[in-house]
């Protein structure tokens, strides 16, 4: 087989294992038990990012062997090697989650490092979790090498009394336990149970809106968004992935041939369809800024997709469903074909595998309750929203498929926050009342540094009875499970002298998801005057010499995807 698909091709790899002067490189990869067989092959990096911090990662050795098993079968040689992963879940709520987000251009570096240095000739990339996903197609689009991605899956949902518990059910718990509506004893059998196993968790957070979202892309198989990480049928998807980097290398498939503009504008249909996480919005379009896709205004586009998309998923933590029902629904081809019977999908997008026509093809939508009919939608609009006004002039992001009737339009006093954990505390006091707009700033990619997820304070609202009461508002982000009126990516940032960081305690803020504004009733002048008189504040205790001193130097603003200058 080999002879017959790769005798005509100049393998990259041959920079590192043909001709005399690479006898050196030969013993040492003979060191590593190859024979020369196996060196007659292609070289194909794995790069596997297992560990044993990490519920979704803990199982990607068996997702390793499987691919490595099927690049064998296809004829070429399997190289694995680690990628770092953050868990979002243990770092939230505390300094940890500072070092989550960072975490991506970390894994896009190290993946050029290694592909670039060991002359592999293509790539499969295992992730699972958040940031892994973006940073994975960000380095293989930077590297623009045949690559395919593969997930390890999502986690099956806990149960409790029959009904699905997700990682946002323990986090708004906390809060419940605070206001006195749940005991510490109900706590803990939530917490025994509500995380099962391995996997991404459960709810359409970032992991598997992310996860979904590349197969809209065209860089991953169908099923890679939803097929749980338990399922044999997660293992077989592994193995065709291995096979199948072996003729997107044949054909010479690109990241930037499937990375285009119109991969992009797919991925933001499915994104509206399924109401998926607004972390979305800071990686794809940073993944569009590797791939050379650029677009002039991203939440503009965010804008116009979801104006003709509408909303035909309601996961948690927007419903009750989770990803696993999804994936019985018939997963991501049967959201696509349902988009496609409008045309608000371009079935003619290349893919690693074809076209997108070729994942579509078949699709059975299974259960109507999970998965809507284009003509009976949940709304006629998509997930997410795109605000600007006069403290947000260069936008803002909200998951609006998550966000209560009533929280739509919503107008109250600012209570004002330098920092998450300050708001936490606040909240966790009693101190916040129905229709306070909370602000938290100073937490964007700069101030952060590292622009934290704030799933703590908007589950200890909802689970203190006032999710659909208070809006929050930062130039952080929030957790993929997070729902209510959770506005995030506000632009520019506190630290950078944007105008959140002007407002004071009371001062009234109006938001009109429905219209696509937010601004604060203070007049040009008024707003004016304040910033005459702004100075920013000290630095965050932040050693000059760490990565997040450098990467708060170095990101820009979160609406252009808080990529590095």
């Amino acid at each position: 087989m080999t002879s017959q698909l790769y005798d005509l091709m100049e393998m990259r790899s041959d920079i590192v294992k043909k001709g005399v002067a690479r006898a050196p490189q030969r013993s040492l990869f003979k060191a590593l038990g190859l024979l020369d067989e196996e060196l007659d092959k292609p070289l194909i990096g794995v790069a596997v990012a297992e560990s044993e911090i990490v519920p979704g990662h803990i199982h990607l050795g068996t997702i390793a062997k499987a691919v490595a098993d099927g690049i064998r079968i296809a004829g070429g040689t399997p190289v694995r090697f680690p990628v770092i992963g953050v868990c979002d879940g243990i770092a939230m709520g505390h300094d940890g989650m500072r070092y989550s987000l960072v975490t991506r251009e970390l894994i896009a570096d190290s993946i050029e490092c290694m592909t670039m240095a060991h002359g592999f000739d293509a790539l499969v990339c295992i992730p699972n979790c958040d940031k892994i996903v973006p940073g994975m197609l960000i380095g293989a689009a930077r590297m623009n090498l045949p690559t395919v991605l593969v997930s390890g899956g999502p986690m099956l949902a806990g149960r409790n009394n029959g009904k699905p518990l997700t990682l946002t059910t323990i986090f708004e718990a906390v809060g419940a336990v605070s206001a006195g509506k749940m005991s510490e004893t109900e706590l803990a059998e939530l917490e025994e149970t509500a995380c099962p196993g391995c996997g991404s968790c459960s709810g359409m957070f970032t992991a598997n809106s992310m996860n979904c979202v590349t197969e809209a892309l065209g860089m991953a198989l169908a099923g890679n968004g939803t097929i749980p990480a338990v399922m044999a049928e997660r293992i077989r998807l592994a193995k065709r992935t291995g096979i199948l980097i072996l003729d997107v290398l044949r054909k010479n498939v690109r990241p930037r041939d499937v990375l285009t503009e119109k991969a992009f504008l797919n991925a933001l249909a499915l994104d509206m369809a399924l109401g998926c996480s607004t972390n979305t919005v800071l990686h794809l379009p940073a993944i569009a800024h590797a791939a050379g896709a650029r677009f002039t205004n991203f939440s503009a586009l965010v804008n116009q997709v979801s104006a003709n998309t509408p909303n035909l998923c309601r996961l948690a933590p927007a419903g009750q469903a989770v990803v696993e029902e999804l994936h019985t629904a018939g997963g991501v081809p049967a959201v696509l074909a349902e988009l496609a019977k409008k045309s608000l999908i371009d079935l003619s997008a290349t893919t690693v595998y074809g076209t997108l026509a070729d994942s579509v093809k078949g699709a059975i939508n299974r259960d109507e309750r999970v998965i809507r009919r284009i003509d009976d939608p949940f709304s006629t609009t998509g997930g997410l929203a795109a605000l600007a006004g006069n403290i947000a002039p260069d936008g803002c992001i909200v998951k609006q498929s998550a966000v209560t009737h009533s929280m739509l339009k919503h107008e109250g006093p600012a209570r004002i926050f330098d920092s998450e954990d300050a708001a936490f505390e606040s909240i966790m006091g009693g101190k916040i009342k129905a229709g306070d707009v909370v602000v938290i700033r100073y937490e964007g990619p700069c101030g952060g540094p590292g622009m934290k997820e704030m799933l703590g304070p908007t589950a200890a609202l909802a689970g203190m009875g006032l999710g659909d009461k208070v809006a929050l508002v930062t130039d952080g982000r929030f957790s993929g499970a997070t729902r209510g009126a959770a506005i995030g990516h506000v632009s520019p940032e506190a630290a950078r002298g944007g105008a959140i960081g002007l407002l004071k305690d009371g001062d009234v803020i109006a938001i009109d998801i429905v219209n696509r504004s937010i601004n604060a009733k203070l007049s040009a002048e008024e707003l004016a005057e304040r910033k005459s008189k702004w100075t920013p504040p000290p630095p965050k205790a932040v050693d000059p010499l760490s990565y997040l001193s450098r990467y708060a130097r170095l990101v820009s603003s979160a609406s252009t995807g808080a990529v590095f200058e």
